[in-house]
């Protein structure tokens, strides 16, 4: 209700299970809100597991408003269904019970939230946030080590995610567990550090007054570094509606079939293994740095090449201190979901 046509056509992408029926058991709510795609999926609780019965991911730029997804969301899932609590890991600054995602037009409110799913038991956190419950919960095959180190149980861990924009976060041992840092720090300013990379800033210069990390280190920043290396070479898929540069580029790269695309790849790997060494300095996160996010697991030949972690680790005075920080790649693309359900399930 109230979603045009083609937003009923296209908002899924796979659907887990059979919808809830009349007299099911109250559910557990969570939701992964991004720039690019909004994924909502109901969870039965059983003690402290959660298996999920009924998933909608939605393009959330053709969503008129959150509360609109929400509403249609109840409407496809079965209005027997009760919701007993609920918690969004959202791409942007939550501040109180508001957050408006970075790269989005609407903003996501705990208080309407609750209104609409009939329940005080709402909390918003960041998507990284998010993310780091739901790597707790995830199964060894979900993870890949890029470099082993030695690390520190008890020490800080930091999470950088890119996807369609770049997310940063880091979380501090606090008793038996821990307290994740709400950070924003992929708009911090961009840092190049070899004579092509001041070229590729002076580049971005011209179109863009301001240069965070997250133009160049984020999914449209393959595109950028593709026109970057050479205007010339064009592929049909870049002109095609509702395609995606990014991923002809990353494909292209993968199977070698353009050099161009190839370089772009690892120039991004490049720069963005040097961000995540930047963030294992700040926060000093000898317990681990942990690379998540929808792209990781699409290159991850590309991660696993040397690249990411030579430089990660090349900082002029504590190259050693980075050598020997675990360095890990979160394959499941579903981990802010299950961490955001995980969170709701506390909420009880």
């Amino acid at each position: 209700p109230g979603l045009s046509h083609s937003l009923r056509r296209r908002a899924f992408c796979e659907k887990m299970g059979p919808a809830v029926h009349e007299g099911a058991n109250f559910m557990i709510l969570g939701g992964d809100i991004g720039g690019t795609k909004s994924n909502l999926a109901a969870f039965e609780r059983d003690g402290k597991h959660l298996s999920k019965r009924y998933q909608r991911i939605y393009h959330s730029r053709e969503v008129g408003s959150f509360d609109e997804m929400l509403r249609a969301f109840l409407s496809e899932m079965d209005s027997g269904a009760k919701i007993e609590a609920a918690c969004f890991g959202v791409a942007g600054p939550v501040i109180g019970h508001w957050v408006h995602p970075t790269n989005l037009s609407w903003p996501v409110d705990a208080v309407a939230a609750g209104k609409i799913l009939g329940t005080e038991h709402v909390r918003l956190v960041n998507d990284m946030g998010a993310t780091f419950a739901g790597i707790d919960a995830l199964e060894p095959d979900d993870l890949v080590t890029l470099q082993r180190g030695t690390g520190d149980p008890g020490a800080t861990q930091a999470l950088i995610a890119a996807g369609t924009g770049l997310g940063e976060s880091f979380r501090v041992r606090v008793d038996d567990g821990y307290r994740v840092v709400p950070s924003e720090g992929g708009h911090a300013d961009f840092a190049p550090r070899t004579a092509q990379e001041i070229d590729v800033l002076r580049c971005l210069k011209q179109t863009h007054a301001w240069v965070d990390i997250e133009t160049g280190g984020s999914g449209r920043g393959f595109y950028f570094l593709h026109h970057f290396l050479d205007p010339g070479v064009d592929h049909p898929d870049f002109h095609e509606d509702g395609e995606d540069p990014a991923a002809e580029i990353t494909h292209r790269a993968l199977d070698g079939a353009c050099s161009i695309c190839v370089q772009a790849v690892d120039l991004w790997v490049s720069l963005y293994g040097a961000e995540a060494g930047n963030l294992a300095l700040k926060t000093l996160a000898r317990g681990g740095v942990f690379i998540a996010g929808g792209i990781a697991g699409k290159i991850l030949p590309k991660l696993t090449s040397g690249r990411f972690v030579e430089a990660f680790s090349q900082k002029a005075a504590l190259g050693d201190v980075l050598s020997a920080i675990p360095i890990t790649v979160v394959l499941n693309p579903e981990a802010p979901l299950v961490g955001a359900a995980a969170t709701a399930a506390a909420l009880l």
